[in-house]
């Protein structure tokens, strides 16, 4: 005779223990989701972090974005920045910025700053140019090749400024010189050339050069030259070593910035001056500059007495 199994007895249902079950597997769901999510956005932040910054992306990022915001706006001069801040979709560094002033002026308390960011896949986002507005010797930059600011009108504006006066002012050769003879030229009048405009381009910021350019380029050595006159060879030589950097796929990024290859190793190549931003020149020494046939014009973008000169 075969045995019969068992009833199976199936226990009455509790509302309690059916909730309670419910609520625990709720939890266990809650916190294997949220563990899911927390490890995705870990994997996430720090994978993207490893690919923003392999090969010292970083430190290119600054040293073609942030030299080509100086060539960008070269009435300006980076005071100071800050690398780098990596989030899961960019990479930025900020910039402290002021626009140059004729030496010893008042010091300017309010100084903007602003960020570069590159997306993850290496271009640059919208640059908030608005934060560098235009100034006085932007437009004397765009003027250059012009007919406008001619000698005789600011051979008029310099006769009626004392001759004591520290201006900020563009010299604009008739034709452009080497950098051996803008030496040259600087120590005839006791110019400092600061910054170099290596392309007539009217109506548009040229491309300019100076020694405050290095401030991305790292630790560079130590300069043998004393005098600012004396500069402009050095500075050609760090100019074209910062163009042969470049690479083809640092061109998106360089239109950014109203640049592009072409124009960088033309004029980094010709090495050739077509002008000059100087800081620290007075009113009487423009007076004498003005009157070299080798001028084709002096721009004026600030003046002001040097308070702590006798």
């Amino acid at each position: 005779m075969t045995e019969q199994p068992e009833p199976l007895l199936i226990p009455e249902f509790d509302p309690k223990a059916t909730r309670r079950a419910i609520r625990r597997g709720i939890r266990r769901t809650a916190v294997l989701v949220l563990g899911v999510l927390t490890a995705l956005v870990l994997v996430a932040t720090l994978g993207s972090a490893l690919i923003q910054t392999r090969g010292d992306r970083e430190g290119r990022m600054v040293h073609v974005l942030g030299t080509a915001l100086q060539i960008a706006k070269p009435a300006y001069t980076v005071t100071s920045w800050t690398c780098c801040r990596t989030e899961p979709l960019s990479m930025s560094f900020t910039v402290t910025a002021a626009p140059m002033r004729a030496h010893g002026g008042f010091a300017l308390q309010s100084r903007p700053d602003f960020t570069v960011r590159q997306n993850l896949f290496g271009g640059v986002e919208e640059l908030p140019w608005a934060q560098l507005a235009n100034t006085t010797l932007t437009q004397a930059l765009f003027n250059m090749g012009t007919q406008l600011q001619r000698k005789p009108d600011i051979r008029q504006v310099l006769a009626r400024l004392p001759q004591d006066m520290n201006a900020l002012a563009v010299v604009e050769f008739e034709r452009p010189l080497t950098a051996d003879s803008l030496v040259g030229f600087a120590q005839q009048y006791g110019a400092c050339p600061e910054k170099v405009v290596y392309e007539a381009r009217p109506g548009s910021a040229p491309i300019t050069w100076g020694s405050d350019m290095t401030t991305f380029l790292g630790v560079a050595p130590m300069s043998q030259v004393t005098r600012c006159s004396d500069l402009p060879p050095e500075d050609l030589a760090a100019f074209r070593s910062w163009v042969k950097t470049l690479r083809q796929h640092d061109e998106p990024n360089l239109r950014r910035f109203d640049l592009n290859l072409a124009r960088l190793r033309k004029a980094s190549g010709e090495g050739l001056a077509y002008g000059y931003v100087d800081q620290l020149v007075t009113v009487k020494q423009l007076r004498k500059i003005i009157e070299d046939r080798q001028v084709r014009a002096v721009r004026l973008a600030d003046v002001t007495f040097d308070l702590e000169r006798p």
